[in-house]
């Protein structure tokens, strides 16, 4: 027979196990985003002193080392790059890039990767990152710029993309590069107005 002690304290792993569960669900959830055409990207130039660098064998290694670091959503290993990228070298080397700083360290990257959505071929811009300590330099502009450059020099004609809800200040890069809000159905779109909302508290605390 469990005692009283012994059922409160399995009541509290059950809410606990219950709440965790919920969390990693609203971690995980992700919202679409999409650029119907490609034309009049916005041009913006590196900072002096940046570079940028296509992907060559073994760099994989340095895109983990930066995904870990600035995502807190996904858990990042070489698996989930090979997973992601299938290994193939020859698209990576042109279509994954790495944002280099003054000390010829990878402290960013982004990839203008394809794939079909809603049964149409896409170019997609995929898992972009900034280390932390280089986010709020003007260096996210110039990579998008980058990435949509080269999706259209590949020759695509639209763009998409996925985010989390959380990630306001990527959100508001991505409006401002002509992404569009996706919205399917009821569920999108209050997380998309739960989104408009929180990007004007932001902007009201500015």
């Amino acid at each position: 027979m469990i005692s009283d002690e012994s059922a409160v304290l399995l009541e509290r792993r059950s809410a606990a196990l219950v709440s965790l569960v919920i969390t990693m669900n609203q971690e995980y959830e992700s919202v679409t985003m999409i650029r119907e055409n490609l034309d009049e990207i916005p041009c913006f130039e590196l900072p002096p002193s940046f570079s940028i660098n296509w992907y060559e064998p073994g760099e994989e290694k340095s895109w983990v080392e930066i995904q870990r670091s600035a995502d807190q959503y996904n858990t990042i290993t070489l698996e989930l790059f090979d997973r992601e990228f299938n290994r193939n070298t020859e698209s990576l080397a042109q279509r994954q890039c790495f944002l280099i700083d003054m000390h010829g360290t990878a402290i960013g990257t982004a990839t203008a990767w394809f794939d079909n959505h809603n049964g149409l071929p896409y170019g997609r811009l995929h898992w972009v990152a900034i280390v932390p300590k280089m986010q709020g330099l003007g260096l996210a502009k110039p990579l998008l710029t980058t990435l949509c450059q080269r999706l259209r020099e590949l020759g695509h004609r639209r763009a998409y993309l996925t985010t989390s809800p959380e990630r306001i200040p990527a959100i508001n890069l991505y409006l401002e590069f002509g992404f569009a809000p996706e919205i399917k159905d009821i569920h999108d779109s209050e997380v998309w107005d739960n989104i408009q909302n929180n990007i004007r508290k932001k902007r009201s605390r500015t």
